[in-house]
């Protein structure tokens, strides 16, 4: 729609989509981070006892413990999906699933208040997990990998785009500079994101 000059985003597929039809150019790595997959303390369905993604999205769907989704096409959301995707599970429509169509934060609240597991990215995480009662069941499968990507919008297609500030944002974040900022930012002493560009 030509809405935005410049996308930040964090779904590779569908940012190699955006731009294979030609609606974004100049793709570059900027960062990542991870998911982790949190739950109650008490953890019902003994995620933390699995040794992936797999394991652990089967654990849930067997225990019927309640989940928490984004369920808002977000890149987390999309994630979400392909974890169940590869555990061969279609959790839509079953009871202890549940979509609320909101973002991480309310996501995450609502998860702590229902005792509820959920797919968070680390940084989110960091920021809230004193806020919540919970903890995180599964971190460190290479399926939690995080990469984000900046794109300028193409021009030839949106000409109302601004274009040239859209490349000015790309050089900066993908600069020296624009990365040792990423590096260093942090929150409740943990650092959010990894610098990625190449």
């Amino acid at each position: 729609r030509g809405d935005a000059d410049v996308l930040l985003v964090h779904s590779r597929k569908a940012e190699d989509e955006f731009v294979e039809q030609g609606y974004g150019v100049n793709r570059r790595d900027v960062m990542y981070n991870f998911f982790f997959l949190v739950g109650p303390k008490d953890d019902p369905a003994k995620v933390a006892e699995t040794k992936d993604a797999v394991a652990a999205m089967n654990a849930i769907a067997e225990s019927k413990s309640t989940f928490i989704s984004r369920g808002d096409e977000s890149g987390t959301h999309k994630k979400e999906k392909d974890l169940w995707k590869l555990a061969n599970i279609e959790p839509q429509g079953k009871e202890w699933y549940k979509e609320v169509g909101q973002g991480m934060g309310a996501t995450l609240t609502m998860a702590n208040e229902e005792g509820a597991y959920t797919l968070v990215d680390s940084g989110t995480w960091y920021a809230y997990q004193d806020k919540v009662n919970m903890k995180i069941v599964l971190e460190g499968d290479p399926a939690l990998f995080n990469p984000y990507g900046v794109i300028a919008v193409n021009p030839e297609k949106h000409p109302n785009v601004a274009y040239n500030a859209a490349m000015a944002f790309i050089e900066f974040i993908t600069s020296e500079e624009g990365q040792k900022i990423i590096g260093e930012y942090k929150k409740n002493g943990y650092q959010l994101f990894v610098p990625d560009a190449k």
